[in-house]
């Protein structure tokens, strides 16, 4: 069941996790601006907080259950999907399985 959702699951845009070197020198973990990749991948919820009182954020957190060929995906990576820009908010966890059936799992979290 996992394969087909992937196979057939909603379409994504990750942004991979590159080092570079800021002004002052330092070495530093930024999604990479210049080579976004497409993925279809399926979407669970996880929770969500609305917001009930002006001035409230609304918190949106789902798990995105991706395809094993995918590299390079840290903490500091970047997701869009349906419209709007997500944080990896947990470590991807890879699943192992057959070769239809392996997987990463990440956390995400939509932008206020």
């Amino acid at each position: 069941m996992v394969s087909v959702q992937r196979r057939r699951g909603q379409k994504a845009r990750v942004w991979k996790t590159v080092e570079v070197v800021d002004q002052r020198g330092n070495t530093v973990h930024v999604a990479d601006p210049t080579s976004p990749i497409d993925v279809r991948a399926a979407f669970i919820p996880q929770r969500s907080a609305r917001a009930e009182v002006p001035g409230q954020q609304q918190i949106n957190v789902a798990r995105m259950i991706v395809d094993a060929h995918l590299q390079g995906v840290s903490l500091w990576s970047r997701v869009e999907y349906n419209g709007a820009t997500w944080d990896v908010v947990s470590p991807p966890a890879y699943h192992h399985g057959d070769r239809r059936t392996r997987h990463w799992s990440l956390d995400i979290r939509e932008r206020p």
